[in-house]
């Protein structure tokens, strides 16, 4: 299947912030080393994309919510079906599908990105000043476009240059090799940090699965993927480790802010498991809100209780408590005198 539609759309949206940016007056040229316009164009093209996907968020975070709220009946399913593994795996199947709850929702914003990686990896991999003038204007590219982005960079360093690039390559693009090593280096390091961390603030706040096919998810997007990209990273353009960082940086505070408008169950802890505790028990309730945002209940007021009166000592003399209330007191007589 072409990906040609993918390509237009990832030109369109980058060609378009170049422009934008190029209007407002930020300039073509490098300063500092940077052609800002491109950077920028880089940056709000994460933006557009993450704006478009921002549903898609919300419902991967409803989903991970109802996936949490189920997380005692697949315990019990766990503990029922121990050692029967398909019977355990039917009956967890047909609790999701009754709860409407989907297990792979949780990786739905990042798969849908995919597209939009690979199409940008593509764009930026074909910027070469040398290009024949009719494979400089594919994708609605005009040649001035073309030419400019092939020769923009980062602080000396070309986007369209990466690690592993050869010395043939470097020479196209007008690069110092020891530059674009260092620059890529540093940015790969940076894109495994917050790939890292997007996926720990994620587990911090919901919580390790009990599903074990939920767990091994979790634990490929936290280990896994920012080790392979050590790696891989060697053979992404500048350009395209730029489009990822920013990504990281855009998700790490989406996250922040929509975990705080769908906060985790009250019933079920950091490891993912339900607590009963007294002291879970005595916090306050989030009461109203679509985003779970509202005023908290505060518990309910309970009765001092009464004092305790302790019982007559055995043998001792019974007393009436009321006597120094009722009974008014007794005149003095005065004392005989002696004659």
């Amino acid at each position: 299947m072409s990906l040609d539609w993918i390509y237009y759309a990832i030109s369109w949206i980058l060609l378009l912030w170049h422009q934008a940016w190029d209007a407002i007056g930020v300039p073509d040229g490098a300063v500092l080393g940077t052609n800002w316009a491109w950077i920028l164009a880089i940056i709000f093209l994460v933006v557009t994309v993450r704006v478009i996907l921002f549903p898609v968020f919300v419902k991967q975070i409803k989903s991970q919510r109802a996936m949490q709220a189920l997380q005692p009946q697949v315990k019990a399913l766990q503990e029922k079906h121990k050692g029967d593994r398909e019977t355990l795996q039917k009956e967890m199947m047909e609790l999701y599908r009754k709860e409407k709850a989907n297990p792979l929702m949780g990786c739905l914003p990042m798969f849908l990105q995919i597209p939009v990686f690979l199409g940008l990896f593509h764009v930026l991999r074909r910027l070469n000043p040398d290009k024949p003038l009719d494979k400089k204007t594919l994708y609605g590219w005009t040649v001035d476009q073309f030419d400019s982005a092939s020769v923009a960079k980062l602080f000396t360093a070309p986007i369209a240059g990466k690690f592993g690039s050869s010395a043939e390559e470097l020479a196209r693009l007008g690069a110092d090799g020891t530059t674009v090593k260092i620059m890529a280096g540093i940015l790969v390091l940076v894109m495994m940090g917050t790939t890292y961390l997007t996926s720990r603030q994620m587990i911090l706040k919901t919580g390790w699965a009990e599903d074990p096919q939920q767990r091994m998810i979790q634990r490929l997007m936290l280990y896994g993927i920012p080790a392979s990209l050590l790696i891989s990273g060697a053979i992404f353009p500048i350009g395209v480790i730029i489009y990822w960082v920013t990504n990281n940086m855009f998700t790490l505070a989406q996250q922040q802010w929509v975990l705080r408008k769908f906060p985790p169950p009250p019933n079920v802890t950091k490891s993912g498991t339900t607590t009963t505790s007294a002291r879970g028990a005595a916090q306050p309730a989030k009461s109203g809100g679509l985003f779970g945002r509202g005023k908290t209940t505060p518990p309910a007021a309970t009765k001092p209780a009464a004092p305790k009166v302790a019982g007559p000592k055995p043998g001792a003399k019974p007393t009436n408590p009321k006597k120094g209330q009722s009974a008014s007191p007794k005149k003095s007589r005065p004392a005989k005198r002696q004659g």
